[in-house]
């Protein structure tokens, strides 16, 4: 889309009990931000505060009617609600506005589609897109009728095509999606399979924290990096060199914000799955966003419900360069040590985060119990070379070890335990 066709955009934000004026201020800042990346300029702001949603507008009959006067003045392309719209609201809103009408999760499903680039990504949005859409296939009709060529917000990549037809055939694609999905997943496992030998490293992180920045740094690689929210859609693996015998990888993975629609978190299951896997987590952090705790909490709750809370993890404070106040470094170490703060785009503190990576690495161990013949002589003395042993017994013509070994030196382990006899 060209600069001159972007659309205009009015945005809308309810203020409720469990959101205050300036929570809501953040998430229409944050909206802004996701238009912006979509191709739309907002030209106005409205904000209602109210104990419950309407049910039929979201917000009351008569500020519905002042979105209306405001759309007019302002030659608006669309609205666009902070909070999910029923199909009921959007039809609603429609036909009283005349325009188009969007919610976050509508926009954020946008930017996906635009964004996505490998077959994966495209079949994760698109099943997003459309268990996004089914509810709303009804409205879809006289939309699309108001459209000339479809080619707005909202209207773009793989879920384009399935807007025209009924819910019998969206459901029966959603289903060859699913299965296509699984069948990716399944090659993801046996690529994930030939890395078990490997030091995995994960980066998770809100968007647009410099999650790719930091892994270009820390591997001195060339990833796409861009200030723009969800640069990166597919997970980016590369391995980081160092003077170690460790092999150290690190995996970039997808950012996240506030309220994700959770069909497309769904969808993105088999990217996700990346960190499962991982020996380390390293959480990264913007701290120089005003809000950076909550976007924080954002990533435990994500952590928390992919059940990543026994993997070990590093917390990373990065752009430390954008904070003029370094007294209020100080604080943000103190209070949450232990922690690392760091610019990857100056490379500042990098050679320290990298070094507790190794020193991770190395410290984490994995006991096992391995069964060598005794005339595998060269085998038998390899084996101390890379593991601790802790007992050594005897039997016919075989000696059992108990040994335990740095995660970082399972290649060694793997390769041993693929030949005959050697696990006892």
């Amino acid at each position: 889309m060209r600069e001159t066709d972007r659309e205009k955009a009015i945005i809308v934000g309810v203020i409720h009990s469990q959101q205050g004026r300036e929570l809501l201020v953040e998430y229409l800042d944050e909206l802004e931000l996701l238009l912006d990346t979509a191709g739309a300029d907002v030209v106005r702001r409205m904000v209602q505060e109210r104990k419950s949603f309407d049910s039929a507008y979201l917000v009351g009959k008569g500020f519905a009617m002042q979105i209306k006067e405001a759309v007019e003045s302002e030659d608006a392309d669309m609205v666009v609600f902070d909070d999910d719209l029923t199909p009921a609201q959007v039809r609603n809103f429609e036909q009283l506005c005349k325009t188009k009408i969007m919610d976050r999760s509508g926009i954020i499903l946008d930017i996906f589609a635009r964004r996505a680039r490998t077959r994966e990504a495209k079949t994760q949005v698109e099943l997003a897109q459309l268990q996004y859409f089914l509810p709303r296939l009804t409205r879809m009709w006289t939309h699309l009728s108001r459209q000339s060529g479809g080619a707005g917000i909202g209207l773009r990549g793989p879920g384009e095509k399935q807007l025209e037809v009924d819910r019998r055939i969206v459901r029966k694609r959603i289903t060859t999606l699913r299965r296509e999905l699984e069948k990716i997943s399944r090659q993801r496992e046996i690529r994930r399979s030939r890395r078990k030998d490997l030091f995995n490293v994960a980066l998770l992180g809100y968007t647009n924290v410099g999650k790719s920045t930091l892994m270009n740094a820390l591997t001195q690689s060339d990833i796409f990096v861009e200030d723009r929210l969800f640069a990166t859609l597919d997970s980016t693996v590369r391995q980081m060199p160092h003077s170690g015998q460790e092999n150290i990888l690190l995996i970039d993975t997808v950012g996240f914000v506030r309220k994700l629609p959770h069909h497309l978190v769904a969808s993105f299951k088999s990217t996700l799955e990346e960190t499962r896997d991982a020996d380390l987590l390293i959480h990264v952090v913007d701290a120089s966003h005003p809000y950076f705790r909550d976007q924080m909490k954002v990533i435990r709750n994500v952590m928390r419900d992919l059940k990543l809370d026994d993997i070990p993890s590093l917390l990373v404070f990065n752009k430390i360069d954008k904070i003029e106040n370094k007294e209020f470094l100080g604080e943000l170490k103190r209070e949450f040590e232990p922690c690392f703060l760091v610019s990857a785009q100056r490379q500042i503190f990098i050679d320290q985060l990298k070094e507790e990576v190794i020193n991770q690495a190395r410290a984490q161990s994995i006991k096992a119990r391995v069964k060598i013949s005794l005339s595998e002589q060269k085998k038998l003395s390899s084996v101390y070379e890379w593991a601790k042993i802790l007992q050594k017994k005897y039997e016919g013509g075989f000696v059992i070890l108990d040994i335990e070994f740095p995660v970082a030196n399972k290649r060694w382990y793997y390769q041993l335990i693929e030949s005959p006899d050697s696990v006892a």
